[in-house]
């Protein structure tokens, strides 16, 4: 089995989750007893943040160094536990001494294999108005949809003041339905993807108007596939 490095803190809630169905996932597929090696190396999510608003050069050395420890350790391949943090995945991958696996690409080739061609959007502010989560969409013909500019920023904060600290509430959960449901009427959107790692805590057994694409499961999937190949 391959060793995976993972950089957690991005935030808590969806490293727990990252830690945990991988180990299970690596022992079910497998069908024995057995736990795969993992590293994680965890990092500060407001710092993350911060770099993340106004400093996209400290964002990367942040994320660089975090992953020469993992590599220092013995992992042989890595990956973000956040959506927002792919942000700079494109450098990161051009510097980092091993191979990392991105949650977008992942996400973009469940969507494309099943065949859809509008999907919403959901997310961190970074991730719903930057370009590097559209642009892979965009050059498989698939058009993402996200809410209106005051909508994108409600999103935003409910992440960051909520659900990054495990709190889910009935009333956000009522609101980004509604949001959800606004974007199928109004955009034709055949499914949304929770573009955040910690929006699978709201939506977790909650009935929505369409499908829910959680890129954090996906994700999860690639990278037991990968340490099992």
């Amino acid at each position: 089995m391959k060793k995976l490095g993972l950089i957690g803190g991005m935030g808590p809630e969806s490293t727990i989750v990252y830690y945990h169905d991988i180990l299970y996932g690596v022992k079910n597929k497998l069908g024995m007893d057995v736990f795969p090696p993992m590293s994680i190396d965890s990092i500060n999510l407001y710092e993350m943040l911060e770099y993340c608003d106004n400093d996209n050069s400290r964002l990367i050395g942040l994320l660089e160094q975090s992953i020469e420890n993992l590599a220092a350790g013995g992992a042989q391949f890595a990956a973000l536990t956040s959506n927002t943090s792919h942000l700079v995945y494109d450098a990161l991958a051009a510097s980092s001494p091993i191979p990392l696996v991105s949650i977008i690409d992942t996400t973009c080739a469940e969507v494309e294999r099943l065949g859809y061609k509008k999907v919403g959007l959901l997310g961190t502010i970074f991730t719903t108005e930057g370009n590097f989560f559209r642009e892979p969409f965009a050059s498989r013909g698939i058009n993402l949809v996200t809410p209106d500019a005051p909508t994108r920023r409600f999103v935003s904060d409910r992440i960051t003041s909520e659900l990054e600290i495990g709190l889910v509430k009935e009333s956000t959960l009522n609101a980004f339905n509604k949001i959800i449901s606004d974007m199928h009427k109004e955009n034709g959107i055949e499914a949304v993807i929770l573009g955040c790692t910690e929006l699978p805590l709201l939506f977790k057994n909650a009935q929505t108007p369409v499908v829910c694409l959680d890129t954090m499961q996906l994700h999860i999937a690639a990278l037991v596939d990968m340490i099992i190949e």
